[in-house]
């Protein structure tokens, strides 16, 4: 199961693999438009980089190739634990 946890220790769990999307909105995070041209639900990653699946060509727009930001409305975690900050 994959899980994203926030800052203050709420978590969600999922299928791995799973779109972060569901979870982060049940933990808080603002959506607008859910498909990676608002960037309201980018949120920083605090741990887990590297079990979130590639950025896509929506996030790499936004400028957050290099960045600990990702969109959760873009992307998956393939397994394991992420923790964000919202």
């Amino acid at each position: 199961m994959a899980t994203l946890q926030t800052e203050d220790g709420q978590e969600k769990e999922f299928q791995d693999g799973g779109s972060t999307q569901p979870a982060a909105e049940e933990l808080g995070t603002p959506f607008g438009c859910k498909h990676g041209m608002c960037g309201t639900c980018r949120v920083e990653v605090l741990e887990g980089m590297e079990k979130l699946g590639e950025r896509n060509d929506q996030e790499k727009a936004m400028g957050l190739e290099d960045s600990n930001f990702r969109l959760m409305c873009q992307c998956s975690i393939k397994e394991g634990t992420v923790k964000i900050r919202i």
